[in-house]
């Protein structure tokens, strides 16, 4: 019985060194990167102030704005979503779609008032199905009406 409990473990130990090297040649192939920028213009932005306060934590910004190409020129999608103030005159705690005509992209995360911020991409669809990765988020104009999103798709 000692034998074949041995035979066992070995063969189960075998297969967790062959599984394991099986998942570190996927990581270091990795999927392939799409680099997608995009530029927002905010044009829909709503904002909901949820106490007398002005600014404050707990406020509600919506919206539902148009996405041009890198070029600033031919309308290619839309964005909308919601954003709550974390920190008044700090920032906000965003999640949002990125629509495009091939499918769609959703990201959440901070969106700071006064320096670039990056969110991860929770997921996608169409062509863009099982999408991860990250976007940079990079006011386009100094008056803060359009902003540049720079995906980095993680496709595979």
């Amino acid at each position: 019985m000692g034998g074949k409990y041995r035979a066992a473990v070995a063969a189960v130990a075998i297969s967790g060194l062959v599984l394991a090297a099986s998942l570190v040649s996927v990581s270091i192939a990795g999927p392939n990167v799409v680099r997608i920028h995009v530029i927002e213009h905010a044009t829909t932005d709503t904002l909901v102030d949820l106490t007398t306060n002005g600014d404050s934590t707990g406020d509600l910004l919506t919206f539902n704005n148009e996405v041009f190409d890198e070029d600033n020129q031919t309308v290619i999608g839309t964005s909308h979503g919601d954003c709550v103030r974390i920190v008044a005159g700090v920032s906000w705690e965003c999640r949002w779609v990125t629509t495009f005509e091939v499918g769609s992209l959703t990201v959440e995360g901070p969106f700071f008032d006064a320096s670039p911020s990056v969110l991860a991409i929770t997921g996608g669809t169409g062509e863009f199905r099982g999408a991860r990765g990250s976007m940079r988020l990079v006011a386009h104009n100094e008056a803060a009406t359009e902003f540049d999103f720079i995906f980095r798709v993680l496709i595979g």
